[in-house]
């Protein structure tokens, strides 16, 4: 629920990181930036002296990195960053941390409804991207609740897109084709990160805290492009699956290390989780971004990609599984069984 919000002269935000989206919401709100922690010294006041808030970005849209390292090492150098940023901010008697996470953490599955502001997480127990989400939320709540005085909120936007930002969900639009689950509709909501950055504005402007949810929206309410509209806005045909054929084949890809993200993740993709964003939009936020335009924007900075289920290729990869990728989608083509196999 919103709070009374702090008052004092400090105005200065900090948003912490370099990331794609951490440039995206710096760009937007001319934020000072600070360097990222490993969580290897003691709390320093001076690193966040003088600022009124500080944005912690766990949804960095550098999906490249993300899949370089294990989830084991992704997530205890997250665990300690952040440990070392909430102590530097607590230290320079920072007011608000705003948190940028992702609606992912609520899960996606057929006919889900909507997702609404603070509901809980869903738990993911495989190295999936989701669940380093989960981890980024559990510390930042874990390590906020110690200490006094600071207002915290977690930000979770639908698909992210903007400027650089590279995600599983861009991704899907890098594939020869749009997957579908057989029976399944998925409805495509995306939120830019301009938008994050104006959410960031307004959340400290107004004190608010929670868990909040936010994404295109058209005259109050969420803001879907049905899968025939955004087949035809992408010019690509779709390809239609039944679930335990898709599933089960990119989880044996996975495993033999052809594709870079658990199965579990692909159900973002193929499953809806549209947000409602109504405590943001009730506080006076607009985006200024709709969901086609989101679509077309990152249309445009994908152009010329080839992607396989997350796994970005080019030359001889793009001859090899570009091909089978046309036929469908990537997953359960005896040519692409067949290099897995040959991976083990």
């Amino acid at each position: 629920m919103p709070t009374r919000p702090v008052r004092s002269g400090r105005t200065n935000v900090v948003v912490v990181g370099d990331s794609p989206t951490a440039r995206g919401i710096r760009n937007r709100l001319r934020a000072s930036g600070a360097d990222s922690t490993t969580g290897e010294s003691g709390a320093d006041p001076v690193r966040f002296a003088g600022a009124r808030a500080v944005v912690l970005v766990g949804h960095t849209g550098d999906f490249a990195r993300v899949t370089s390292r294990r989830a084991a090492e992704r997530r205890g150098e997250l665990v300690a960053g952040l440990e070392q940023d909430l102590a530097d901010a607590a230290a320079a008697g920072v007011e608000h941390v705003v948190a940028i996470s992702s609606a992912m953490v609520n899960g996606a599955e057929p006919d889900r409804p909507v997702i609404n502001d603070d509901e809980p997480r869903q738990p993911v127990v495989d190295d999936s991207y989701a669940g380093d989400l989960l981890t980024f939320e559990a510390t930042i709540e874990r390590v906020a609740s110690t200490l006094a005085d600071v207002l915290v909120t977690v930000l979770r936007p639908a698909v992210l897109v903007g400027p650089d930002i590279d995600t599983l969900m861009t991704r899907h639009f890098e594939a020869p084709r749009v997957l579908t689950i057989r029976g399944a509709r998925r409805g495509w909501q995306f939120a830019h990160v301009e938008d994050v950055a104006d959410a960031v504005g307004v959340v400290v402007a107004a004190g608010l805290t929670g868990h909040l949810t936010l994404g295109a929206l058209r005259d109050g309410e969420p803001d879907v492009l049905e899968p025939e509209e955004v087949t035809t806005i992408a010019g690509m045909r779709g390809i239609d699956l039944p679930a335990a054929s898709a599933f089960g084949t990119a989880e044996r890809l996975h495993r033999v290390g052809v594709l870079p993200a658990p199965a579990s993740d692909m159900s973002y993709a193929v499953y809806p989780w549209t947000v409602s964003a109504s405590i943001l939009h009730d506080a006076g936020w607009s985006p200024s971004w709709s969901s086609e335009a989101c679509l077309r924007a990152l249309l445009a900075q994908i152009r010329g990609r080839v992607g396989v289920a997350g796994r970005r290729v080019g030359g001889r990869d793009a001859a090899a599984l570009g091909a089978a990728g046309a036929a469908v989608a990537l997953l359960g083509t005896a040519a692409i069984w067949k290099q897995a196999r040959g991976r083990r």
